[in-house]
């Protein structure tokens, strides 16, 4: 691991080194190449030099515990337990930096929400899981566009789909992907039941042009009028832009913007992620075959977390985890339990790095 990890502090200092070469920096994109595998090994680079420090001190006070001065003596037998815990976290640390990559995991994201059973009281929990993923958003600091909307009949949405843009989006959200089951008392029920309903969140990585290439002889575009709130262009103009994709049956649809071109551009973003979201599950599929039938996927066809109102409780039952404070989460504060699944698929990919276990959903 240290050949490793010295050769990966070699290139960052080439690559710091490149960040005042004259010739890089007169090139924009070359620059922003550099700047960003650069960032993209600080943090690793960071941890590895306090890890070295460590072991130095660590050599050091263990070579007092053969000296002759009982200071010395004494302070080594003091100082040592501290290093030692400090070597074990911070070697921990490396392994978890040094865990392959998700290439998807600085991507932006397209999320969709879309009501399941319970007819009009999962539509109403669908809007209200989108408007907790919005909050979480805008506590992240990331850009929420919402590109198409279908009502429900009671007030909630049959369908939604957003776009998040922002630094570590897919990193951050991979693990919300799949059904999200709700419990509680309907506002209609008269006699107090409690009730089940189902809604899916499907968590797609934004494609770029370089990942999927769109045949414009394989899509059908259909024009309709916008509908809904948004201004005196809805029901006036045929903005709103429905995309077929011939080959595969895809069908997006975007009517956020009072352009037909630009909502054209927003059904194509729309698209290309489906499409790059099936091309990375056929190479998961046949990659970790055996994965999946051992720690899940993730897919929208898993049940991976109950929201029990009664009973102020959430539950995600691909890792065990129970917490409280329903209100706190719905109102955006799903950090820890976000948090909680990404810890959890790391130890998992550990366990497989080491040959300890199961694998993972990648980390």
């Amino acid at each position: 691991m240290i050949d490793k990890l010295e050769d990966v502090e070699r290139r960052f200092e080439r690559l710091t080194a490149d960040l005042a070469n004259p010739d890089v920096i007169a090139d924009s994109a070359k620059l922003q190449k550099v700047s960003k595998e650069r960032a993209s090994l600080e943090k690793l680079v960071e941890t590895f030099r306090s890890y070295r420090k460590v072991l130095d001190d660590l050599k050091e006070v263990e070579a007092w515990l053969s000296s002759s001065d009982a200071d010395e003596k004494a302070y080594a037998r003091e100082a040592l337990p501290g290093l030692k815990a400090q070597r074990e976290e911070q070697e921990q640390a490396l392994k978890l930096l040094l865990l392959p990559k998700d290439p998807n995991d600085e991507k932006n994201v397209i999320l969709e929400i879309r009501a399941g059973a319970g007819g009009d009281e999962a539509g109403l929990f669908a809007e209200e899981v989108m408007q907790m993923y919005l909050r979480y958003a805008d506590r992240k600091g990331w850009k929420a566009d919402i590109l198409d909307m279908s009502p429900g009949g009671a007030g909630g949405v049959k369908d939604v789909t957003i776009t998040l843009s922002g630094e570590g989006i897919y990193s951050a959200m991979k693990y919300e992907s799949g059904v999200h089951r709700v419990q509680r008392v309907p506002a209609t029920e008269a006699q107090g039941r409690i009730h089940t309903s189902t809604i899916t969140v499907s968590v797609m990585p934004e494609a770029e042009d370089v990942d999927i290439k769109l045949n414009p002889a394989d899509i059908e575009m259909q024009v309709m009028r916008s509908t809904g709130s948004g201004g005196q262009s809805v029901n006036t103009t045929d903005s709103a832009v429905r995309l077929i994709h011939k080959p595969s049956g895809i069908v997006v649809k975007c009517q956020q913007e009072k352009s037909q071109g630009k909502n054209r551009a927003m059904a194509e973003r729309m698209l290309r992620a489906k499409l790059y979201e099936i091309e990375q599950e056929r190479i998961r599929n046949e990659r970790d075959s055996m994965r999946r039938g051992q720690v899940g996927t993730g897919d929208r066809s898993e049940k991976i977390r109950t929201y029990n109102f009664p009973q102020d409780r959430l539950t995600d039952h691909r890792i065990g985890l129970t917490v409280h404070n329903l209100p706190g989460i719905m109102a955006g504060g799903v950090e820890d339990i976000i948090t909680a699944c990404r810890t959890h698929y790391q130890a998992e990919a550990l366990k497989q790095q080491t040959g300890g276990g199961a694998g993972s959903q990648g980390a």
